[in-house]
């Protein structure tokens, strides 16, 4: 995005109808500034209803909305956490750090294929649909 979210097709849209319906220069450069301007508000408004929305689903009462996004990526960042005494554990005792490896990676494979589905259809139509509640709450 460009400064203030102004594209330069769009001023350049503004400068070729402002030369062919205005003679006066002043009256040219005025235009141009009203032009300009509605287009900031318009950007501005749209800004200002987005953030709206990210406000809303923050403050919502409902833990589920207000919690889901966070506690995934606690999950994720405990994963990545669990790396830093995995790799102690590796310096000083090799052959534990690859069995409890082999655990983990023997524990997540007996998980059902259908269950990682589930959990990835179910995780990106609740994205899809937060998605599309937003885009219809910023029109």
């Amino acid at each position: 995005m460009d400064l203030l979210g102004i594209g330069k097709a769009i001023l350049g849209g503004i400068d070729t109808v402002a030369d062919k319906f205005f003679v006066d220069a002043a009256d040219k450069e005025k235009f141009k500034l009203e032009a300009a301007r509605m287009a900031m508000d318009g950007e501005f408004k749209k800004q200002e209803i987005q953030l709206s929305a990210i406000l809303a689903e923050a403050q919502s009462s409902d833990p589920w909305t207000s919690r889901a996004r966070p506690s995934f990526l606690y999950v994720i960042y405990t994963l990545i956490l669990f790396s830093l005494p995995m790799g102690i554990l590796t310096v000083f005792n090799p052959e534990a750090a690859a069995n409890l490896t082999a655990g983990v990676q023997a524990w997540l494979n007996s998980i059902p294929t259908e269950l990682y589905t589930l959990f990835g259809v179910g995780y990106l139509g609740y994205t899809g649909a937060r998605s599309l509640d937003k885009r219809k709450v910023a029109k």
